[in-house]
């Protein structure tokens, strides 16, 4: 996507000098991707660390007459004593004694004469069938909306890390971003490991997105930088695919360390490795260029071209080194300022800017709830989880593949479409019917993909040149209410199980038809001025 530097002077020769005496992609690309795919796939452990960590746990009353000392999770006797639900038997009440109880039973027997059906208690103590998250350790039973509220606090921190990392990576550069964020990745994982209470393990969760976040963005813009333009859309899906894999691994890793404070340090200490790309990572030499960092650029542009196998021509690197202009910044702030005047003034953008953070939040919400809520599914956790990750990939390849041959708006249409009809048969559909079940959960995810990769496109070609970063961020960031609100939707399966699903295909449905209300942006020229941006209808 464009960053919106060099859009005045020859672009298009700047351009072409460029990938004429560097290369659009050689060695030296290949090489700084696949250093930035690790930090890729570190950011899926943090966008799911706390869908295990603090994940719900089985467990029920403890039943102090009937439970013996092996403390069984589900016994034969247990609907005797425990009122009896849609998915089993209830987590938080059960019902109250007798007054003229027998000093003992036979053992593993526990009738239900000893009990009063009528009248229904809360839980005293709990038995569980594991005991493997926070939930147990800080005392979080029946307490399903604080549970959920480390996702919550996760995507929250995601909105104070859009702003910072934009600040930081635009200051001090990719390469310094992607060491900087990594760090926080790191040292705020493995504090989190050692929480002593709830509210301290919350607070991290918070901490680790909101200064943490900006390793994946970091890594992703320094990729698509330095790579021609023809290339930037796989490369997004590369990075993309490295993001679903990493949260695929993280359900790999979970399945086998299950203590969350163990899986906690396993996840972030390797983390500690982007230290090293200080040295190992070049940085971006278009930012180097933005910045006039002369030297910097002159070197790295040599060493980019040698790597390529190319020998850069003097004249070529002098044009290459003066070739960006550079932009005068009260111009620019009096620009940004007009700018929310002009949209309120334009119907056409404003409509725009109306509905594109539409799909954002849209796409978020059901993107991390069908991830979140995939734990919930009938079988392995651990596997659904894997699965439900992993099928996002093919979306993203999937996008690359149509979005030039039928569209942007065909593709986001159908993919919304899908999704919210998948999302609502989901909901009705038994759960002795696992395996159509699965597959309409994994068809949903997988139209999530191909929305992402395609929304992403679509937002850039709908904004002029000299606003696309801002337009994009704005959208973005509103878009991060959906992440926000969608942990908080498996504590709504206790009134009943088809809500987050019916939820996630009514936003999806309404998506759809806003995308109709869009121009088609395929083959059209990309705006490079707010006038252009208003005649794309």
């Amino acid at each position: 996507m464009d960053k919106g530097n060099s859009e005045t002077v020859p672009k298009m020769e700047f351009e072409e000098v460029l990938n004429q005496q560097v290369g659009e992609f050689g060695k030296y690309q290949l090489r700084n991707i696949l250093l930035v795919l690790l930090p890729a796939i570190f950011m899926g452990f943090v966008a799911g660390d706390y869908i295990f960590t603090a994940g719900k746990l089985p467990h029920r009353c403890a039943v102090p007459i009937c439970d013996d000392l092996a403390h069984e999770y589900a016994p034969e006797w247990i609907l005797n004593a425990v009122p009896e639900t849609s998915t089993g038997f209830d987590d938080c009440f059960r019902y109250a004694n007798k007054t003229d109880l027998p000093d003992s039973l036979p053992s593993g027997t526990c009738p239900a004469s000893l009990f009063n059906r009528n009248i229904v208690i809360n839980c005293e103590s709990y038995i569980y069938e594991r005991t493997n998250t926070v939930v147990y350790d800080f005392g979080l039973e029946c307490q399903e909306w604080l549970r959920a509220l480390a996702g919550t606090l996760n995507s929250l921190g995601g909105m104070i890390a859009l702003p910072l990392a934009g600040l930081i990576s635009d200051y001090f550069g990719r390469r310094i971003s992607v060491v900087i964020f990594g760090f926080n990745v790191a040292i705020v994982g493995c504090l989190k490991a050692f929480s002593i209470n709830y509210t301290m393990y919350a607070t991290l969760q918070f901490m680790h997105t909101a200064i943490g976040g900006g390793l994946y963005s970091a890594g992703y813009i320094l990729a698509t930088e330095i790579v021609g333009s023809r290339f930037r859309i796989y490369i997004s899906a590369v990075m993309s695919s490295a993001f679903a894999f990493g949260q695929a691994l993280l359900g790999l890793i979970a399945s086998a360390e299950l203590e969350w404070r163990h899986l906690t340090l396993i996840l972030f200490v390797p983390v500690f490795i982007t230290g090293s790309y200080y040295w190992l990572l070049m940085e971006s030499h278009r930012w180097l260029l933005s910045k006039n960092e002369t030297k910097k650029a002159k070197d790295t542009l040599q060493r980019a071209a040698k790597l390529n196998g190319k020998e850069i021509s003097e004249s070529s690197l002098n044009f290459l080194l003066t070739a960006i202009p550079k932009q005068n910044k009260t111009g620019k702030n009096i620009q940004n300022r007009n700018l929310i005047y002009r949209v309120l003034k334009s119907r056409v953008m404003l409509q725009r800017c109306c509905t594109t953070p539409v799909y954002w939040i849209t796409t978020t919400f059901i993107y991390y709830g069908l991830s979140i809520n995939a734990v919930n599914l009938s079988g392995s956790i651990y596997l659904n989880y894997i699965l439900t990750t992993l099928i996002e990939i093919p979306g993203y390849w999937t996008a690359v593949l149509i979005l030039d041959r039928v569209g942007r708006k065909a593709t986001l249409f159908s993919g919304y479409i899908i999704c919210g009809i998948c999302c609502i048969a989901f909901a009705f559909t038994p759960k002795s019917f696992y395996g159509l079940s699965l597959f309409l959960y994994l068809l949903g995810k997988y139209c999530t993909g191909l929305i992402f990769t395609s929304l992403y496109l679509y937002t850039t070609e709908l904004y002029p040149t000299r606003h696309r970063h801002s337009f994009l961020g704005f959208s973005s960031m509103l878009g991060r209410i959906g992440s926000v609100l969608a942990p908080l939707t498996p504590p709504l399966m206790v009134y009943w199980a088809g809500i987050p699903s019916v939820l996630f295909g009514a936003m999806s449905t309404i998506a759809a038809l806003l995308i109709l209300t869009q121009p088609e942006t395929r083959g059209r020229k990309i705006p490079d001025t707010f006038e252009d941006a208003e005649n794309i209808t």
